[in-house]
């Protein structure tokens, strides 16, 4: 199984907006801390606030923030949601011209893996990829993260 490189930037977008809390991004922001295309990004951005993960306000203030808590973020949803085709062979698709498909078990085999695969990712949220390594997440992504009631820490306490 291959994620496409959407499912990564999208995976990545969160993860950031999950660091930085309430503090708003930009997308210039996260494709600078993660050197992607902006371009690409501002494509995922799109897609995920169409999508209900994100909002995107606009104007001089604006930026992105979580719509929903990292917890209520489910790793297996955004796959599904984000991967345009999870057909692993020819076989899972409309258009199969395979052959041997009346006779091959491969077929079967392949979907039981896939269906295990996404019943993985359907037990974890985003918060679990924050864990007890947020604060070292955050010191990487080079962001100081605002509390998740609004308020942004103070570094001289």
């Amino acid at each position: 199984m291959h994620l496409t490189r959407f499912t990564d930037y999208s995976l990545r977008v969160l993860l950031y907006l999950a660091v930085k809390g309430e503090g708003r991004s930009t997308i210039h922001e996260i494709a600078g801390r993660f050197d992607i295309s902006r371009n690409h990004l501002m494509k995922v951005v799109q897609d995920l606030s169409h999508k209900g993960y994100i909002t995107a306000i606009r104007g001089k203030n604006g930026g992105l923030l979580l719509k929903k808590a990292p917890e209520e973020i489910r790793l297996g949803k955004l796959v599904r949601d984000t991967e345009n085709d999870i057909e692993l062979v020819e076989c899972f698709g409309d258009n199969n011209e395979c052959k041997i498909t009346p006779a091959c078990r491969l077929k079967p085999i392949l979907a039981e893996a896939l269906r295990a695969f996404m019943s993985v990712l359907d037990k974890y949220t985003l918060a679990d990829m924050l864990g007890p390594r947020e604060p070292e997440l955050a010191q990487l992504l080079r962001i100081e993260p605002a509390s998740r009631d609004g308020a942004t820490p103070n570094p001289a306490s």
